[in-house]
């Protein structure tokens, strides 16, 4: 396993590497420079300023001299060629320092950090619930096979898997916020407006209160996909030799289930493990609209509007990256399962 783990290492730096390269080059050669969002705004602005910045004939007939033009490109990093830039950005990028943000004038590392916490706390929560229930629903639904109780959760999964996220969320502030139906969950946002003046305990019910609706959006898709994977996978071993055979000795349903089926049936569960930090720094645009929290994926999608470009790679490395660790923990959750599995 240790040389293994070398492996995944040392391949882990040409992936990082051919990530960063793509998307740097990806990104800067798409029309909307912030050179171009500055002069659209000496445009507007009344500077009577054009919205190119790449030829002084052009430039002069929207009332902008070529000295402002070249002064945005010095601000912005675009007065070198696209090849220099980008071995500047991989050199500050060993130290983390992915640039400042163009449009909140601080760096893009305190910026991430500053979104992080909420993305962190439903990742978290929504990780440990999702996995904490659906396992042994799904067990469960498997013992009962074709019994009223699997049939009941099996066709309710179904459904709610059915829904978007966005769309259960409109319907959940419908029906729940005080829309026509019922005022008993708050609109949005993470804590009430009194949060700093109540009690430790009162603290923490706030919080669960503001968090019911959003992380109901959250859990959704992957609460359905694993109890069904469970429930699945289950079946697929106590149809086994193995769990005949122990039968055949004589033991207890629920001992088979527990002591020899489950734990070669979580085999395959192991592949989403790592896939919780992908969840940390990616967020979701939607829900973080729909419920007004200010995460990672609003940040992300105001920086691509605005073509922050050291927010949008900033935050596209940091996600691959926990991408690729995420796969190693995964990796090592196979082992744990199962030892037999040997990655030499």
């Amino acid at each position: 396993m240790g040389a293994y783990l070398v492996r995944r290492l040392l391949l882990l730096i040409p992936t990082l590497f051919g990530i960063s390269l793509i998307v740097f080059v990806i990104i800067n050669l798409a029309p909307g420079s912030p050179v171009e969002q500055a002069l659209q705004n000496i445009r507007f602005g009344g500077g009577g300023g054009g919205s190119s910045a790449t030829g002084s004939a052009v430039a002069g007939d929207q009332g902008v001299s070529q000295e402002v033009v070249q002064a945005l490109k010095r601000q912005y990093g675009f007065d070198k060629p696209l090849h220099e830039r980008y071995f500047i950005w991989v050199k500050n990028l060993v130290r983390f320092d992915f640039g400042e943000s163009f449009t909140y004038q601080m760096p893009v590392i305190d910026l991430v950090l500053s979104k992080f916490p909420v993305s962190l706390q439903f990742g978290i929560i929504s990780f440990l619930l999702t996995y904490l229930v659906c396992i042994p629903l799904g067990v469960m639904s498997a013992y009962k096979e074709d019994q009223s109780f699997d049939v009941i959760t099996s066709v309710t999964l179904v459904v709610l898997y059915a829904i978007p996220p966005f769309m259960l969320g409109i319907l959940l502030i419908t029906f729940f916020s005080g829309g026509r139906f019922f005022d008993w969950f708050p609109i949005g946002g993470l804590y009430s407006d009194s949060y700093d003046y109540l009690s430790l305990g009162e603290k923490i019910w706030d919080r669960i209160y503001h968090f019911i609706l959003p992380l109901t959006c959250y859990m959704i898709g992957s609460f359905t996909t694993l109890t069904l994977l469970t429930r699945n996978s289950v079946l697929d071993e106590i149809r086994k030799d193995y769990i005949r055979t122990a039968r055949a000795k004589g033991l207890s349903e629920k001992a088979v289930y527990l002591r020899h089926c489950l734990r070669n049936a979580l085999i395959p569960l192991a592949t989403g493990i790592g896939s919780f930090l992908g969840v940390f720094f990616a967020g979701s645009l939607l829900i973080e609209r729909i419920f007004q929290l200010d995460g990672i994926g609003l940040l992300s999608y105001s920086s691509v509007l605005s073509r922050d470009y050291n927010v949008i790679m900033g935050l596209t490395f940091i996600q691959s990256l926990a991408l690729v660790v995420g796969k190693m923990i995964s990796d090592f959750a196979y082992v744990l399962v199962d030892p037999r599995i040997d990655f030499q």
